[in-house]
């Protein structure tokens, strides 16, 4: 019996010993300027104040990592700011997704959407174009760093910049204020001066102080993005943002709500180039609940509003369950008196702002178009086109951790096959039939704590994640990606679809032909596409050949590391 028991004693030690993570303290000394730094699953990271990965500096999260933050305030606060220059690879997946959350989050659902503005958030910035006349600094992160410290800066010339991946990212209680002043919160996610080289999609904002996603400019381009039960708005451009958007969401909550979302164009000079009109399609964008039976706090006087010399366009999306505050209109756009001021009623008036086929529903303020729009020159505009109210019909409108959320078009829905096809003029866009974010699958399953806390719905075998993307289509034969990120340091993705089940041998060669890592030997592969990460920390600078081998084919390419 003794020896039975001391088996199990050692078996329990093992296991213990084997899944126990070590709580890394990372603070601004951590991650410095030209310094490659992995962060992986085993550990739990925890930012002590505002972490910097620097200029030329490169940060790479492992799928499932967990990133917490201290609770400091004012130039205490915790946060992570990947500098111009720096480089951020947080590539997560719908089952393991990369996690940032407040230390006290045990990620079990014991902090709930009311629990906002535990820590700072996730800035990202670029040297893409702005409309400011010069380089500005983020608020907040300027106070924290100092006068002359250039790591608060954004914006460039660069609409290609590349500031890295970030995917399968959930981000949690954030909109801390930062630095010395009042009001400096910061968002879910902040990008200032973002390119267009970088990736970033299937990003959730939840329960953030402030806005979920907050764009300072910039051109980057996003797909299938969350912004759940902010206390401001959902989605707030600025300084002339030119992005594109397709499959947005956002669901706000009953005690504190901004706008659905806030378009705004510039901050001081608002006739400067360029103007924001930046194209997003497939939304859908939930408010407050039209039968909310308190009154939010919060900036909610109308669902979505254009100011500030803002165009833009919305199309083939769904906007609607929104009471705000008091007669709070479904849009405004603003108009200046001034007849030589510039303002979002001349970028309409222009055709650079532009609300096509789109579904309004469950407005407060009536289900009439004089009702939810109370400027005439709106309701009469060339550029309000196809635009119904009608309800769509969406499964389940939820805000309570009661698994009743579920925005997918239910049978009937005047939403389904109701795109209109000829706006997507912009191969970028995923060309579906439908309107808004969702379809008959949900995107949102597993990797959000909306999935993970019980918000989303899980009834129906069809429920099922669907990625969205060329990935998850069954390949029709086999192909050998470009590794991303290209030039790298010191790791990259090597991608290769296999149209049926084989074996693959997966080697990288130096330019010379030398064998320098086998990465896959004769190993089993299903049809599907598959990632394959190569550390290459170990090998000089240089072109190196990385190749593919079935029984079928042999294809070979290239990748630069620069170190």
């Amino acid at each position: 019996m003794k020896t039975i028991q001391l088996i199990l004693l050692l078996v329990c030690l093992t296991f213990v010993t084997a899944t126990a993570q070590t709580e890394v303290r990372v603070t601004d000394t951590s991650i410095n300027a030209g310094e490659t730094v992995n962060w992986t699953a085993g550990n739990i990271y925890m930012l002590d104040g505002m972490v910097f990965v620097e200029s030329g500096a490169t940060l790479t999260i492992e799928a499932g990592t967990v990133i917490k933050a201290e609770d400091g305030s004012g130039n205490n606060a915790s946060g992570l700011v990947i500098c111009q220059g720096g480089k951020i690879y947080a590539e997560g997946t719908a089952e393991k997704p990369i996690i940032f959350t407040a230390k006290l989050d045990d990620l079990s659902g014991m902090l709930d959407y009311t629990v906002r503005g535990e820590w700072g958030g996730v800035i990202i910035l670029g040297n893409a174009p702005t409309n400011n006349a010069t380089i500005r600094q983020v608020e907040g992160i300027n106070e924290i760093v100092g006068a002359g410290d250039v790591r608060a800066n954004y914006g460039g010339d660069n609409a290609d910049d590349n500031s890295g991946v970030f995917r399968f990212v959930s981000i949690r209680h954030t909109g801390k204020a930062v630095g010395d002043q009042a009001g400096n919160e910061i968002q879910g996610l902040t990008l200032g001066g973002v390119g267009r080289g970088t990736k970033i999609e299937y990003v959730e904002s939840f329960a953030s102080a402030d806005d979920g996603f907050e764009f300072f400019g910039g051109t980057v381009d996003m797909k299938y993005m969350v912004s759940a039960f902010a206390a401001d708005d959902g989605f707030d451009w600025d300084e002339g943002f030119n992005g594109r958007g397709q499959f947005w969401f956002v669901i706000q909550g009953e005690d504190e709500a901004g706008r659905m979302a806030e378009m705004d164009g510039a901050i001081g000079d608002e006739q400067a180039n360029p103007y924001a009109k930046p194209m997003v399609a497939n939304v859908t964008y939930l408010g407050d609940g039209k039968d909310n039976p308190g009154q939010v706090s919060g900036d909610g006087s109308q669902g979505l509003i254009f100011r500030d010399n803002s165009g833009g366009m919305y199309f083939n999306s769904i906007f609607g369950d929104f009471k705000g505050q008091p007669n709070a209109s479904a849009i405004t756009i603003e108009d200046v008196s001034t007849v030589t001021s510039e303002d979002s009623r001349k970028r309409l008036e222009a055709g650079d702002l532009k609300l096509d086929n789109n579904i309004w529903f469950n407005f407060s303020a009536g289900n009439a178009l004089d009702q939810l729009i109370n400027q005439e020159f709106v309701r009469t505009s060339q550029y309000l086109i196809d635009n119904s109210i009608v309800d769509p019909l969406l499964l389940g409108i939820s805000r309570e951790q009661d698994g009743q959320l579920d925005p997918r078009l239910g049978e009937g829905s005047p939403a389904k096959s109701g795109a209109k096809a000829s706006l997507y003029t912009d191969d970028w866009f995923t060309k579906v039939d439908y309107m808004g974010a969702f379809d008959s699958q949900n995107w949102l399953a597993s990797w959000t704590a909306l999935a993970q806390l019980d918000y989303v719905t899980t009834n129906g075998d069809e429920f099922q994640t669907s990625i969205g993307d060329e990935l998850n289509k069954q390949p029709k034969s086999i192909a050998l990606a470009q590794n991303f990120p290209n030039p790298f340091n010191p790791s990259t993705q090597i991608s290769f679809s296999l149209n049926r089940s084989t074996e693959v041998t997966l080697s990288v060669y130096d330019i010379n032909g030398r064998l320098v890592s086998t990465l896959a030997q004769n190993k089993g592969f299903a049809a599907g596409t598959h990632a394959v990460q190569f550390d290459a920390s170990n090998l000089a600078s240089g072109v190196y050949m990385y190749q593919l081998k079935t029984n079928a084919a042999i294809i070979t390419k290239l990748m630069t590391l620069i170190k």
